[in-house]
Order: structure tokens, then C-alpha cells, then sequence
């Protein structure tokens, strides 16, 4: 599905067009882009959200959870109304009303090694908004085994984390280069055992959604080899090398 600017769509993306970053061409990238983002929670609303007002023409969503009371102070697609409705279903509800003309792939279901190899093909960039480290490294692996643009997300408490590997460069190093241990809990950046400031999500993830604009568009510096550390209660930010590790998947 090939995506074509006319009058319409020039308005609606003008104050994107009118960079000189972006323009006509850039934009049309933007339109026939392909982006999975992996969990509709905190982060994934937030990615989902502002890719499709950007305009991304096709946008992959994989979830099986409900909407539960507790996930709406921090997940901005569901409200009350959503109570114990699919998350993937109401996001692609809500998405379509932002941009009737976004394409939403829904998948219900858990990602394991079996069925995801089947989805992650059919894109080009993938967001991760998991919250457990057995799914970010499973989300990792195949998207370093298909050489697929890479940009994971964790939050805590008032703390964020972004990755960004492009999985196209040799040199580029992944999440097991960072975390280095065997086996790590899913306790770690668990929004569930540690709690989670809502406005927290909402950065992280539009953050999310910026780094994958960028790598669409080819602009400006990423944090491709870097992992961006947020702390949000004293307003500390840390831009960190990452080096590749030399036993590990990647090399």
C-alpha cells in the first residue's frame, strides 16, 4: 500500500511539511513507513498516538491484555469506558479516529519465538513498550536476526530509559551488550512492583515515537549505540555509549 500526498493530507501535515527537515519528501516517507510497536501500555499509547498523527501509514500493534482501572492514568488511549475491552481493539479504534486514513494491524495475542518471525518481517521499524525483560530480549533477537531499526523503552518510578539500535550496521551493538547478566527479574522496570509517575510514560514513549521519526526521515542525531537515561524527579538526562559486548548475538 503506497501512500500519495494530495490537498488533504498537505493540510493536515503542513506544520510538518513547512520544515525544511521534513518537506514534501519527507513527509511521503513518513506516509509509506511501516512501524511494530510491541505492548499497548504506557509507552505504546504514547508511540502509537504520535505516529499516527505524523502521518505513518502503517502501524502494527501486539497486545492480548485488557484495559484495566489501573492502566488509565498513564495509558492516554483508554478511558473508563474501555474497562475490560482488548487493548489492541480500542487502540485501533481510538487511532483510526485520530487518522482515518492510518492502516492498524492488530495482533491479540503473546509474542514468543514461534509467531513473531511471521510479524516482524512485514516492517521496517520496531518500538518496544514491553514491560519485561523476557519479551525485550525476544523483541531484540529477532529484530537484530532481521536486520530491523530497534527503539526499546522502560520506565520506573520517575526514571526512563531509550535505545536505539540499527540493526542494518554491523557495528551496532544491542540490549544484551547492556544487560550483561544471565538472567535478569521482570521486576526491573516493572510499572507493577514499583509504580510509575503517569506524565512518565508520556515522555518516554512521545520520545520513542521522535527517535523513530528521525530514523525515518534520516535527520538529525539518534541515539543509535546509545542509551538515553531520564530522571525526571531532578531533571538529570544522560546520553551513555554503548559498547558492543564481545560475546553476544550481535557480533
Amino acid at each position: 500500500m503506497s501512500f500519495e500526498l494530495n490537498k488533504v493530507l498537505i493540510e493536515r501535515f503542513s506544520r510538518q511539511i513547512v520544515l525544511k527537515n521534513i518537506g514534501i519528501v519527507g513527509q511521503r516517507k513518513i506516509l509509506n513507513s511501516k512501524v511494530l510497536i510491541i505492548g499497548a501500555g504506557g509507552l505504546g499509547c504514547s508511540v502509537a498516538e504520535f505516529l499516527t498523527r505524523a502521518g505513518v501509514g502503517t502501524i502494527g500493534i501486539i497486545d492480548y491484555d485488557l484495559v484495566n482501572l489501573s492502566n488509565i492514568h498513564r495509558q492516554s488511549l483508554y478511558n473508563e469506558k474501555d474497562l475490560e475491552k482488548l487493548k489492541v481493539k480500542v487502540s485501533q479504534e481510538k487511532l483510526k479516529l485520530i487518522n482515518s486514513q492510518v492502516k492498524i494491524n492488530i495482533y491479540k495475542q503473546k509474542i514468543n519465538y514461534k509467531n513473531f518471525s511471521k510479524i516482524i518481517q512485514n516492517y521496517e521499524y520496531i518500538v518496544d513498550g514491553s514491560d519485561n525483560f523476557e519479551t525485550k530480549f525476544l523483541i531484540n533477537d529477532f529484530s537484530l536476526r532481521f536486520k530491523k531499526n530497534l527503539i526499546t523503552g522502560a520506565i520506573s518510578k520517575f526514571d526512563g530509559h531509550i535505545f536505539s539500535f540499527n540493526f542494518l550496521k554491523k557495528s551496532s551493538p544491542c540490549l544484551r551488550c547492556f544487560y550483561q547478566e544471565e538472567k535478569i527479574s521482570n521486576d526491573i522496570f516493572n510499572c507493577e512492583f514499583d509504580g510509575v509517575l503517569g506524565t512518565v510514560a508520556g515522555i518516554v514513549g512521545t520520545m520513542q515515537a521522535n527517535e523513530v521519526l528521525k530514523q525515518i526521515l534520516n535527520i538529525g542525531q539518534n541515539l543509535n549505540g546509545f542509551i538515553l537515561i531520564l530522571d525526571l524527579l531532578n531533571l538529570n538526562f544522560r546520553k551513555v555509549r554503548l559498547m558492543k559486548k564481545k560475546k553476544c548475538l550481535c557480533n
